[in-house]
């Protein structure tokens, strides 16, 4: 299935990027590595994230990216698993979509 990442998600990915290069000098490459992992699972199984019935895009999920304690939102659509948002777990409200 094809990986498709809307562009809101794209400029919250490459914030979090940045914001991890300056302050996780230990694992300078997490998000990537997570980010990679994460995307060629929901390829190939998009049915795996957790489905956020009371949302008022049909057919949103969420995935834990469980070594980075972030979310990527997501749907999907007869072909293509399109992601939606990156967004930390500590936050108290969930992104707007």
């Amino acid at each position: 299935m094809r990986i498709r990442v809307r562009r809101r998600a794209q400029l919250q990915i490459r914030e979090a990027r940045g914001w991890w290069a300056a302050n996780r000098s230990d694992a300078p490459l997490a998000i990537e590595r997570e980010m990679e992992q994460t995307l060629r699972r929901l390829s190939e199984f998009p049915l795996i994230g957790t489905p956020l019935p009371h949302s008022r895009i049909e057919g949103l999920r969420r995935s834990y990216l469980r070594h980075i304690h972030y979310h990527i939102y997501y749907r999907v659509t007869s072909d293509t698993v399109e992601i939606l948002a990156f967004w930390h777990a500590s936050r108290g409200t969930p992104p707007l979509i």
